[in-house]
């Protein structure tokens, strides 16, 4: 921005120390410092609001360029299923003309069409045995349930406050 060395510094403050008075000079240095943080915010606050537009506008031509080759795609699969529907227009209308002349002409016996004979399909289920599974006859037996021996902590405290203390 400005160029200003050192020297020129001391100059302009020694001029404002005579012209405003050793006493304002400290509330005239906060103000000035006030207002250049300002001007600095004012000034950031613009470049980035430009920024932001400059990133606008291309989103907005990237926008207009996916849109396009958007079309131009639909096009293009359009007219291939066009070509491929006609074809297959085509072929049933000649498959339907062979049909018409191979049903006036008589089959003979020999021409007769084989058909395989239906699989069963393979199961995957495997066969239960009767005997119990290993696992279950080497599992370790828990030990009993104590839970008739257990009594909770308000029971507990109930007889506590009931028992004369000794």
């Amino acid at each position: 921005m400005f160029d200003i060395a050192f020297s020129e510094l001391v100059i302009i403050g020694v001029v404002a120390l005579i012209i405003i008075g050793p006493e304002k000079l400290p509330k005239t240095a906060r103000t000035l410092g006030h207002l250049f943080g300002r001007l600095q915010r004012y000034v950031s606050d613009v470049k980035a609001d430009i920024s932001r537009e400059m990133e606008l506008e291309e989103l907005r031509k990237l926008q207009t360029q996916v849109q396009s080759a958007a079309r131009d795609i639909e096009t293009s699969v359009s007219a291939a299923a066009r070509d491929v529907e006609t074809g297959v227009r085509n072929v049933e209308s000649e498959l339907n003309a062979a049909g018409a002349v191979d049903s006036r002409r008589p089959r003979s016996p020999s021409r007769r069409r084989r058909t395989s004979p239906r699989r069963r399909p393979i199961s995957r289920r495997r066969r239960r045995s009767s005997r119990p599974s290993p696992r279950r006859d080497a599992r370790p037996t828990s030990p009993p349930s104590r839970r008739g021996k257990r009594r909770c902590r308000a029971s507990i405290a109930a007889e506590r406050a009931v028992a004369p203390s000794s």
